[in-house]
């Protein structure tokens, strides 16, 4: 079976495990995006095995993995230990929590030369406790959350886990980041500077790591998501 599905021009997602995180299931997500030259940017990867590594194998050359923030490392090591020569790109905090990972490039900076042009980035930072990443890949109009975007459909969760999951702002069709993520940035200005760049980039699509994303009015979906930062 296929694990890849094509999602705009030149731009691809596969659903990985489902993780437990806290007491709750998380279902995974990736994005790989094929930029000149065939270089491979992999977004947030999942689990990788033998049927996935083909399938991307047959795309390009494995040039960037990248983490959106610094929960989402769990198959970082695997990927690059498949692919040594392909370019660790890290969020803040990451290579502090995980020291294999401390020789990759640091985000929240600087844009990487190497895929200016072809994929924008935001820095969303504010918070002591989470910062995140948010990449916009411009041939398909598509911008990439981690963690800011939470989008479980309502029967993902059920019992106790539904209603909390209800309280904390991320269930269908009125998810966003976690509740308690959201109190946490307490410089709300950066963060706002972040979003206005975001929403400046016109996002068509959106594509999240854990729940429903969209196939179009993509703008729309990210300023009612981001509601609390109004």
């Amino acid at each position: 079976m296929t694990r890849l599905r094509p999602h705009g021009e030149a731009l691809w997602i596969a659903d990985g495990p489902v993780v437990e995180f806290y007491g709750f299931r998380y279902p995974t997500r990736m994005a790989v995006a094929r930029l000149a030259r065939d270089a491979l940017f992999v977004w947030s990867p999942i689990a990788l095995d033998a049927a996935l590594k083909a399938e991307i194998d047959a795309l390009g050359p494995v040039t960037y993995l990248v983490s959106p923030n610094k929960l989402h490392h769990l198959s970082l090591a695997q990927w690059k230990a498949a692919y040594p020569a392909a370019q660790l790109h890290l969020p803040p905090g990451l290579a502090e929590k995980q020291p294999d990972l401390a020789s990759g490039a640091r985000l929240c900076g600087d844009m990487p030369a190497a895929w200016s042009g072809e994929i924008d980035q935001a820095c969303f930072a504010g918070s002591p406790v989470m910062s995140e990443m948010v990449f916009f890949h411009r041939a398909s109009r598509t911008a990439l959350f981690g963690d800011l975007i939470e989008n479980f459909p309502e029967e993902w969760f059920s019992g106790w886990r539904r209603v909390v999951a209800w309280l904390d702002g991320i269930l269908a069709p009125n998810g966003g980041a976690p509740r308690e993520w959201r109190l946490t940035f307490f410089n709300r200005r950066k963060a706002r500077q972040a979003l206005a760049t975001v929403l400046g980039w016109h996002p068509h699509q959106v594509v999240i790591a854990h729940g429903d994303g969209v196939r179009e009015n993509g703008e729309a979906f990210i300023r009612h998501a981001f509601r609390w930062l109004a």
